[in-house]
């Protein structure tokens, strides 16, 4: 069982930190308005408004940043401002046990999974894959499912994705209880033979991406299936994938049938449709709790992330 961080209580601090790109420091300073609705306060990394090329400083200070809010005693939690690219670079020089001994929520998506596959294997702590501060919450697209979301950090809550929430469709029916893993294709293709692979044996993975055309998402599949990584899943919560349209060849594939191809032929549950990734509403689940796929009835129920 991975260790569930402590809830977070009105008036906590919140540590704000960019792991990987640059973040848009006007939707940044918008998004914090939500965090005070929330009735938490902030502290900003030393490092948040520094960029180093497509960096949000180097990959020292980004490193920086992120171990100062874990060892901070005052800091409850941790959000991360956007994504992008570069949270990989320092993978290897992470201090996990840090992690394990001081667990703390750390909720991000989209580039930061390779963070979070990194502290589900050395860290044992469950993290949350949900929208982030300068990407989703200060812009004017932010939905009210989305920021209802963030009730899960504050009460433990069971999880109820169903068909009220956006149309879903089994590609392969049955279903299956386990660990829900994974987030964004790309950074789980490129951990791949790495320490940083993710581990998928008797697990629900979680897959989505943005702007990857169906002969990408078709790569990356396949480097998981031939690393035995599909092979290991117990089931499949397949997630947004926006932008995928094919648009260097005017003949290709479909995304469905790429899909189905990869995971609807393994015989395994799998269900596509559902709001998770770089999306609005944007879904946020925790990683590292149990969850159950229902695929005949087109359900997912996930335990709580906190307690």
């Amino acid at each position: 069982m991975k260790i569930r961080p402590k809830r977070l209580q009105q008036g906590d601090t919140i540590g704000i930190i960019a792991p990987s790109s640059p973040p848009n420091l006007e939707q940044l300073n918008r998004s914090l308005a939500f965090l005070d609705e929330l009735g938490l306060s902030y502290k900003m990394g030393k490092h948040v408004e520094n960029v180093y090329g497509y960096l949000a400083g180097t990959d020292e200070e980004r490193l920086e940043d992120l171990h100062e809010m874990f060892a901070d005693p005052s800091i409850a939690g941790i959000i991360c401002a956007g994504g992008g690219y570069g949270s990989a670079r320092y993978a290897d020089k992470i201090d996990f046990q840090l992690m394990y001994e001081c667990p703390k929520i750390f909720w991000g998506y989209s580039d930061i999974t390779f963070l979070h596959t990194g502290m589900n294997l050395y860290s044992n702590i469950v993290t949350f894959h949900g929208p982030m501060l300068a990407s989703d919450v200060g812009k004017d697209t932010f939905s009210d499912l989305s920021k209802k979301m963030f009730g899960q950090l504050f009460e433990p809550m069971e999880l109820h994705y169903t068909e009220a929430i956006s149309p879903l469709e089994p590609l392969s029916g049955g279903v299956v209880r386990g660990e829900l893993t994974g987030g964004n294709l790309s950074l789980l293709a490129s951990g791949v033979g790495t320490k940083y692979e993710v581990d998928t044996r008797g697990k629900l993975l979680l897959i989505e991406d943005i702007g990857e055309e169906p002969y990408r998402v078709d790569g990356m599949l396949n480097q998981l299936r031939q690393a035995g990584i599909l092979e290991a899943a117990a089931g499949f919560v397949i997630g947004d994938f926006k932008d995928a349209e094919p648009k260097k060849r005017k003949v290709s594939l479909s995304l469905d049938e790429v899909l189905d191809h990869y995971l609807g032929q393994l015989g395994k549950p799998a269900v596509k449709g559902f709001k998770i990734g770089h999306c609005e509403p944007h879904f946020a689940v925790p990683l590292g709790a149990e969850a159950e796929l229902d695929a005949n009835n087109l359900s997912l129920a996930i335990l709580p992330g906190v307690e």
